[in-house]
């Protein structure tokens, strides 16, 4: 088997440079001025953040979601190791748990 894993960044960056040049060609034969292009590529790249952020929005809420699911998950499976403990100690007083609550701190600008 031949080891083709070197040749992928050179596709990439192949496809990348094509892009690159073609995006140069097109701009220079658009049918509109320059002043209409220049817009068009504005309102475009602003759309294109907003759509961004947007995105990003929903994946900070989605992750969010998803490390209260563990904490929950963590805090069950946390009960049942200290019930199985406790049963297996025959009393609660001769276990000895140590708790720790881990805080997770919000990254600036977030509400």
């Amino acid at each position: 088997m031949s080891n083709d894993n070197g040749n992928f960044g050179s596709f990439f960056a192949g496809l990348v440079l094509g892009g690159l040049i073609g995006a140069g060609v097109a701009l220079l034969y658009a049918p509109q001025s320059g002043e209409e292009t220049r817009i068009l590529i504005k309102d475009k790249s602003v759309e294109l953040k907003d759509t961004t952020v947007e995105k990003a929005d929903q994946a900070r809420v989605q992750a969010k979601q998803k490390a209260a699911e563990w904490q929950e998950k963590g805090k069950a499976a946390y009960e049942e190791e200290k019930a199985k403990l406790t049963k297996k100690a025959g009393k609660a007083e001769d276990v000895e748990v140590v708790e720790e609550v881990i805080e997770v701190e919000e990254e600036p600008g977030e509400a």
